[in-house]
């Protein structure tokens, strides 16, 4: 129920059935991040109004809206599903009607996620298991290009991380390990239920 009461108060619709599995190969499932984890991540993840919030493969956007709710951030969401995409627009356009965007920006664009243009102040980057490793590792090569070019903080939260993530980024990029949130009374059945924070070092 708590996902129904969260996307009332956002005034956003992000329930409902799962989005079958996508035509492309490398892309994954539409799944939503329940709103009970991400209570559970921003509790001890806090985020600045500074900070610029990218949600790679977002389906209907409310991570994107949560973050922004939770810490007024800019926040956008990246999603190539063109139906996912339209009801990530229906959703900014009630967020907005409804007075919730008092301050940043939520935008969403329609594209594969190896050919979002990393703008240099994006610097949280968010991965529910969107797209294959090897789309994956794509990203993170464009974001350390980024970083090169415009240096900054730049932090990796993975929900639910596969083995391929986690062991890419752990050996094969600069990113280390600053926090692990695993998600109450889920973790204990399941040790994907979590959270893993990497920062650019």
């Amino acid at each position: 129920m708590i996902d129904y009461k969260y996307d009332k108060l956002l005034s956003i619709k992000t329930t409902g059935d799962c989005e079958g599995p996508s035509a492309h190969v490398h892309y994954h499932r539409y799944e939503p991040t329940p709103y009970a984890a991400l209570e559970q991540l921003f509790s001890r993840y806090r985020l600045s109004k500074s900070d610029c919030f990218v949600d790679m493969g977002c389906g209907k956007g409310r991570v994107a809206f949560f973050a922004h709710h939770l810490f007024q951030v800019s926040a956008t969401g990246v999603e190539m599903n063109p139906s996912l995409y339209e009801s990530a627009l229906k959703n900014q356009a009630n967020y907005i009607k409804n007075g919730k965007l008092k301050a940043g920006i939520v935008n969403f664009r329609r594209l594969l996620a190896q050919e979002y243009d990393i703008h240099p102040s994006d610097n949280v980057f968010f991965f529910f298991n969107p797209f294959s490793v090897q789309i994956f590792m794509n990203v993170i090569h464009h974001i350390g290009l980024s970083v090169a070019q415009t240096p900054r903080k730049v932090d990796l939260i993975l929900y639910y991380p596969s083995i391929e993530y986690v062991h890419y980024v752990i050996n094969y990029t600069p990113f280390q390990l600053i926090d692990e949130v695993r998600v109450d009374f889920l973790y204990e059945k399941n040790d994907h239920e979590r959270f893993l924070i990497f920062r650019w070092c």
